[in-house]
């Protein structure tokens, strides 16, 4: 079984929540238009998309300053 690893639990517990929250909320939101209610739904999730895509990456230069420290350490 594949590991599932930090950076996708942090974005699927926020995208969850937006999800929770856009449900809950929006439909009881009379003051804004629909557009500015799924616009601001919208931009919430593009945020969580960046943050995941982030911190992938963030991940991934981990993992590899890792394998090159073992490399070199290997080496001596």
């Amino acid at each position: 079984m594949k590991k599932i690893r930090k950076s996708t639990k942090v974005a699927i517990a926020f995208f969850i929540y937006v999800s929770v929250t856009a449900a809950y909320l929006l439909p009881r939101n009379t003051e804004v238009s629909n557009l500015e209610k799924w616009l601001t739904v919208a931009v919430s999730y593009v945020i969580v998309l960046l943050l995941w895509l982030v911190l992938r990456k963030k991940e991934q230069m981990r993992e590899r300053r890792n394998k090159d420290e073992q490399s070199i350490h290997s080496k001596k």
